[in-house]
């Protein structure tokens, strides 16, 4: 009861909220509202209503264009509050609608001649984020292999950085990866050549570390992330890691981020199930790569210490920008792949909501994770908060801070209040797991008309463990832990032979009949215990049941119909053993 009353509560502050949401539709700028008269209103009548507004108002309607005398279409000055007061009038009983005369603008697309090939760039939405902000005034410290100032970077913005390879303050590319990298955070935009970046009006800070053949020291890496929070950078790009933690790299990364600098990394290109240092360290945002299609990239690191994700190519699409040639020096244009190239979309992004004034760097990285496109099914965490959106991004930032309702748009927005999501297999699959967990209970009420018992824990937590696990608990990501265990501890009886893969394929050994018999025979002479075999037989029929009618998919089955018989087949037995082992009891201990 107790469950169903919070379930209850929880609906109803859902509704609440959005009740009171605006939405999209109601968002928009205006400095002016339309009023359309019916056709059917005399003309005389639609003129001195005209000026009644006129006086009342103290503005001056018209027509709003030679064309609109035939629909009646007339505009003129005011504001929200003219508006509602217009809606409340008779007015209304006059026209076909009385509403914003909202401002649209073009959505700004650069004219660098090969943005079209940059997929990458749409695919986070950056076009919507420039019409607010293009990064000014925020400095972005490229750690890496040195940038050059290949052409498509003339008219990008340097500050002073370091080669601490060299030990030299000029700073020189002879790898070409930091050049590439820098050009996606900011290659100079909108100059008619070549390609675009994603804040391209903030400052460079080039830092090498790295040589020309891709390796650099901690200590190098480290000396440089101090560099970088001393001489002014508000951003921090590492597209590069190993293994190995690293007291020294944590201690500068610490000393960055309490200095306010948002640190990003990549998270590493191992396809392993956790994400390679410095990336891992909890104040560094850690980068997972998508491919052209948005699934993850085959090479992309997973799993823990994966905090968000962005572009970052495969063979079938990979970021061009302007770079050099290793073996000649020279500029050229050249397609990359890895979560080397995620990492600075990410970074771009930061330096766009830095530059709209949220200057910590926690804040920073909630307004990434809350703006990110979540991905409903991750359940080994592929995409970490979800996938980079960088004008969801900027419009959060604007708001200046993340209220109540924000949150529930948030929710709104990325599916999470849709009944579709929950019931096709969501972040939790909400609904299919309160039917498993009710039918249950609704088995056992219905045996208890033929075998009267009391309610226990025993037989309450079978219930649980057989229907639905702690279901909640398997979209748990804390940093740096395992999260097969998580996944074990969420999963009901059923779902243990694919806990630790977190696919949602049933193995057949478990979602069967096996584990509750085997369960009923070994605790059947148990005073207490016996109930909790019989609790989870009733909830893996219960389980099964919704499993056949949901997501019948079956390891070596299929998803078709001897799926769902095979299903159906064993809930049934489940409930008959259920029902001998409850045989001649009347009461449990």
């Amino acid at each position: 009861m107790r469950r169903l009353l919070l379930l209850v509560l929880f609906v109803i502050g859902l509704a609440f909220a959005l009740s009171n949401f605006k939405g999209l539709a109601n968002q928009g700028k205006f400095e002016s509202i339309v009023l359309n008269f019916r056709e059917d209103i005399p003309a005389a009548q639609i003129s001195s209503q005209v000026g009644a507004i006129a006086q009342q108002y103290n503005v001056a309607p018209r027509l709003n264009s030679e064309f609109s005398a035939s629909d009646n279409l007339y505009i003129f000055e005011g504001d929200r509050s003219t508006l509602k007061s217009l809606k409340k009038s008779n007015l209304a009983k006059s026209t076909e609608f009385i509403e914003p005369n909202y401002i649209y603008r073009a959505f700004e697309v650069p004219n660098d001649p090969d943005y079209s090939k940059q997929w990458n760039l749409r695919s986070i939405n950056v076009e919507s984020a420039w019409d607010e902000t293009k990064g000014s005034g925020v400095t972005v410290a490229v750690i890496d292999t040195g940038i050059s100032r290949v052409p498509d970077l003339q008219k990008t913005k340097f500050v002073k950085g370091y080669d601490f390879v060299n030990d030299r303050v000029e700073v020189e590319d002879d790898s070409g990866h930091g050049t590439h990298v820098a050009g996606t955070v900011a290659q100079s935009t909108n100059n008619g050549y070549g390609v675009a970046g994603v804040a391209y009006e903030a400052s460079l800070m080039p830092l090498k570390v790295l040589d020309g053949y891709g390796g650099g020291t901690v200590a190098d890496i480290a000396e440089a992330i101090k560099f970088a929070a001393d001489n002014g950078a508000d951003v921090i790009n590492m597209s590069l890691g190993g293994g190995g933690d690293s007291q020294l790299m944590h201690e500068a990364i610490k000393y960055a981020h309490h200095k306010g600098v948002a640190i990003v990394a990549a998270a590493g290109n191992a396809n392993q199930n956790a994400a390679a240092y410095p990336a891992r360290y909890p104040q560094v945002i850690s980068v997972a790569a998508l491919d052209a299609s948005g699934e993850k990239a085959p090479y992309s690191n997973f799993g823990a210490g994966v905090d968000i994700s962005a572009p970052g190519g495969s063979e079938a699409g990979k970021i061009l920008q302007n770079t050099i040639d290793p073996e000649t020096g020279e500029a050229v244009f050249a397609g990359f792949q890895g979560t080397s190239m995620a990492a600075p979309h990410v970074a771009g992004v930061a330096a766009l909501v830095k530059a709209l004034g949220v200057q910590e760097p926690d804040q920073v990285f909630s307004v990434l994770q809350k703006s990110s496109r979540v991905i409903q099914d991750d359940a080994l965490n592929y995409f970490g908060a979800g996938q980079l959106d960088a004008a969801g991004a900027v419009k959060l930032a604007m708001q200046g801070q993340l209220s109540f309702r924000d949150f529930f748009r948030w929710l709104r927005e990325n599916g999470y209040l849709s009944l579709r999501f929950w019931i096709d297999g969501g972040a939790v699959a909400l609904l299919p797991k309160v039917a498993m967990v009710l039918g249950s209970y609704l088995l056992a009420w219905f045996l208890r008309n033929y075998f009267p018992f009391s309610w226990s824990w025993s037989l309450s937590s079978g219930l649980i463990a057989g229907s639905s696990g702690l279901f909640f608990l398997r979209g748990f990501y804390i940093f740096d832990l395992p999260q097969w265990p998580f996944r074990v501890l969420g999963s009901s009886i059923p779902e243990l032979g694919n806990a630790i893969q977190g696919n949602n394929v049933l193995n057949p050994l478990f979602a069967s009949v096996l584990i509750p018999f085997v369960l009923i025979a070994l605790l059947l002479g148990h005073p207490s215990w016996k109930w909790f075999a019989v609790g989870s037989a009733l909830g893996v029929a219960s389980c099964l049941l919704v499993s056949a009618v949901v997501t019948p998919d079956i390891w070596w089955l299929g998803e078709g119909a001897i799926a769902r018989f095979f299903l159906i087949g064993n809930a049934l037995l489940c409930y008959g053993i259920a029902w001998l082992a409850m045989k001649g009891e009347t009461q449990p201990a």
